[in-house]
């Protein structure tokens, strides 16, 4: 259980950095990002099962599988959650994004689990993600502009997508025990890796544009940081905690995404989190902390 907490906890330290990359680098457009992001991954994976030669490979349905689950939890979900930080800043897309383990542990709770043991961990959540919402926030477009709605309702959208895809790729892992957890992250981002060609080559920028720019330097630093990264060992954590813990667990795990994400965010910024964000945070951790002790 240990280890499936521990590789939970850095799968969300990992995953935070996507939500400060799209800053880093606002002269590329969302499908830039996304495709170069996610052909990292994909050359990270397909290079691996050339060097370690896993001992079987995926039949069709298992490859089938492996498709739409990066559709759903990698390509989709990135883009649209660039597409929202770009229409309504970081803040509030990580807080909405922050609800997943809310909806998660709600959906994926084991039977044999009582609803009053997720009860404190469940409100500690709630109560730092009020907190936060309540809290100000600086850099963000106000209420009144579209495009702000726009990037909330792509939040939404990309909140929906993870939370189906942390569901079926738990439940999935368990009922293939006999596929490595190395193997399926790598499955998983070959088959990303294709999704980001076809999505660049529809949408992307040509290749020559990409390179004319000043910033291109960053840009393919940041894709290789956050496609290794965030993608590649995020995913190998994350399966390696799915396949030990409970979807519940795992869910209440992802809040640590939120914190990671909120501090790259103010580091980024230059500036100290609020009293009420710094307290938000501590409610998120008490959270984490409470579900830990009610799925022992």
């Amino acid at each position: 259980m240990l280890t499936g907490i521990l590789a939970g906890l850095a799968a969300g330290a990992l995953w935070g950095l996507v939500f400060v990359a799209p800053r880093m680098v606002a002269a590329y457009s969302s499908v830039d990002l996304s495709a170069g992001r996610f052909a990292a991954y994909g050359a990270v994976a397909g290079v691996l099962l050339l060097l370690l030669r896993p001992r079987r490979l995926p039949t069709w349905q298992q490859a089938g599988a492996a498709l739409g689950m990066s559709l759903l939890g990698f390509g989709g979900y990135y883009l649209l959650l660039v597409l929202a930080i770009r229409d309504a800043g970081t803040e509030v897309p990580t807080l909405i994004i922050g609800t997943i383990p809310l909806w998660v542990m709600l959906l994926g709770k084991p039977g044999h689990l009582r609803w009053a043991a997720l009860a404190p961990g469940l409100v500690l959540t709630l109560a730092g993600l009020a907190l936060m919402m309540g809290a100000p926030h600086g850099g963000l477009q106000t209420a009144a502009d579209a495009s702000y709605w726009r990037g909330i309702a792509l939040a939404v959208a990309a909140m929906a997508c993870w939370t189906a895809f942390a569901i079926l790729n738990s439940t999935w892992l368990k009922r293939h025990p006999e596929v490595r957890a190395t193997d399926w992250a790598n499955w998983l981002g070959v088959a990303t890796g294709l999704g980001a060609l076809a999505l660049w080559l529809a949408a992307g920028s040509e290749a020559k544009e990409l390179f004319s720019r000043s910033e291109w330097p960053r840009f393919a630093i940041i894709c290789i940081a956050t496609g290794f990264g965030s993608a590649w060992l995020a995913t190998l954590l994350w399966n390696i905690a799915s396949r030990r813990l409970s979807a519940s667990l795992c869910g209440q795990l992802i809040v640590s995404e939120t914190l990671f994400a909120l501090l790259y965010s103010f580091a980024w910024d230059g500036r100290w989190p609020s009293l009420a964000q710094s307290a938000a945070c501590v409610l998120f951790t008490l959270g984490i902390l409470a579900s830990i002790k009610a799925h022992r």
